[in-house]
């Protein structure tokens, strides 16, 4: 019996054919050559993140580094409003695209940092990869290094917060005139009082700087602040000699008031004084 050849279902019947209805989207696509940002389907096409999170997400990459990214600028920047903008931010953090930190700069200011994510996935592959690896069959314990404390430094006999504030602002200003001498908050709080001292003793701030900055050994410091410290409470100066406060100069004298012999006017002179100015002018013109 012969075969029989199976005949081509035509294009517009097809069983795996989509039947289309509705016109359906097209794009009409110029490349760009600046100015652009790539956006990944899996944030474009998120099946979660809703539409306002998608679009913030896709306008926080966009930004170059350093933008402001908090919620006051969006707002500002948007219509939409603080609080949606910030349901929006929620959203992006949970799902990987963004990572708000809070670091402590030089100068000590608590300051928070936005970290725009392109590739959420990328990142959880890296942080788990060191857990791939094989694990050594005894774990390690590695010894707790506990930092040496600082030497202890004078403390001033009347400690007032204007007092306090010029030596943390002198400390502070240490860097400007040796990068060497960058200190962290905690220890800039703790030499402040030796600071404090200094200036309670009549010790100018400039003469406090040379004391601190002068001789620094040229191989390097490990750790400034000790070395700070010990300068603080190694030469600290005596107090001041006392001054005793100058006496006011005394009151003018001031006469009593009597009448003039001559021409019964009032004026003040002493007590053998019996004729005014202009009567004494006259009798000496007389003699």
């Amino acid at each position: 019996m012969p075969l029989r050849t199976p005949t081509r279902v035509a294009g517009n019947k097809h069983p795996n054919r989509v039947h289309r209805t509705t016109g359906g989207l097209e794009h009409e696509n110029t490349r760009h050559d600046t100015r652009f940002v790539v956006i990944g389907n899996h944030l474009a096409q998120h099946p979660e993140l809703s539409l306002l999170a998608i679009g913030l997400g896709t306008h926080l990459q966009s930004l170059p580094k350093g933008a402001p990214a908090d919620i006051k600028t969006l707002a500002a920047r948007f219509p939409e409003g603080a609080t949606r903008i910030a349901a929006a931010l929620r959203e992006l953090e949970s799902h990987g695209y963004l990572r708000r930190e809070r670091v402590r700069t030089p100068s000590g200011r608590i300051v928070t940092r936005t970290i725009s994510c392109n590739q959420p996935a990328a990142v959880r592959q890296r942080a788990e990869q060191p857990c791939r690896e094989s694990t050594p069959s005894a774990p390690r314990e590695k010894p707790v290094r506990t930092r040496k404390a600082l030497p202890a430094v004078p403390r001033p006999a009347y400690s007032g917060p204007g007092l306090l504030q010029a030596a943390t602002d002198l400390l502070a200003d240490l860097r400007r005139h040796d990068s060497r001498l960058l200190l962290s908050a905690d220890d800039t709080a703790h030499l402040a009082p030796g600071v404090a001292a200094w200036l309670e003793r009549d010790v100018t701030p400039a003469a406090v700087r040379r004391a601190l900055t002068a001789d620094l050994p040229p191989e390097g410091l490990r750790r400034p602040a000790a070395l700070l410290a010990h300068r603080l409470a190694a030469q600290l100066p005596p107090p001041a000699p006392f001054r005793a406060q100058a006496t006011a100069p005394p009151p003018p004298v001031r006469h009593p008031l009597r009448t003039c012999d001559g021409c019964d006017r009032a004026f003040r002179a002493p007590a053998l004084t019996t004729h005014c100015r202009d009567c004494r002018t006259d009798l000496q013109e007389a003699a």
